[in-house]
């Protein structure tokens, strides 16, 4: 388990500024496998997994869906037939957040 994965999420409100480019960059060299995205100039952190079917890739979802409901924090999830692209961001500041790597992190231990 990563350190990462085990920090506490900080409550987030419209307020909160988003994390600068290099504060994103240093959470992500624990995340190599994710990518850090402009969306529309909303920066957003993203990951593919892949899987050996549909079933396996719906159950990766859902598990994901059940750690964001209790975080209260919600990413994109796009599954199809043996893939899943899950995609975080703090929609109420427009960027990303710590909560953020924190849920990636997490997102990482339940694909494993």
């Amino acid at each position: 388990m990563s350190s990462l994965a085990q920090a506490t999420c900080e409550p987030c409100t419209s307020g909160t500024p988003p994390l600068d480019s290099n504060a994103c960059k240093t959470y992500q060299a624990a995340l190599p496998e994710w990518q850090i995205i402009d969306h529309d100039g909303i920066m957003k952190l993203t990951r593919r997994f892949t899987f050996r079917n549909f079933a396996d890739a719906l159950t990766f979802t859902q598990r994901v869906g059940e750690l964001a409901e209790q975080a209260g924090h919600h990413p994109s999830i796009v599954t199809e037939w043996g893939k899943a692209t899950v995609t975080w961001w703090s929609h109420d500041i427009k960027g990303l957040h710590l909560n953020d790597f924190i849920l990636a992190a997490r997102t990482d231990e339940v694909a494993e």
